[in-house]
């Protein structure tokens, strides 16, 4: 059973475009669904985790932040990703 205090999600590049994106699976609706994990599982995956339901606004604006930076050109490995999520991350998934 998926813990309902944390929010799944993946970041992947696009295989067309090449940008990339991120996709927050647990706050999906049944009319975004498929198209959405649809995407994520045709792009290159990158990085994906949970961050805490408590302050996921500010997660997800590192996570956008980490998402401009990749998209301008930066190349960024998991461990990068990982640590500036790392206080916004369940102690255990």
């Amino acid at each position: 059973m998926l813990d309902i205090n944390k929010i799944m999600f993946e970041i992947y590049k696009e295989k067309y475009s090449g940008q990339y994106k991120v996709v927050y699976f647990t706050e999906l609706n049944d009319h975004t669904r498929e198209t959405e994990i649809g995407k994520a599982l045709s792009g290159d995956h990158i990085y994906d985790g949970f961050i805490k339901e408590f302050k996921k606004d500010d997660a997800k604006q590192i996570i956008e932040h980490l998402l401009d930076q990749m998209n301008d050109g930066e190349e960024l490995t998991s461990e990068d990703i990982e640590a500036a999520l790392r206080i916004h991350m369940p102690a255990s998934v």
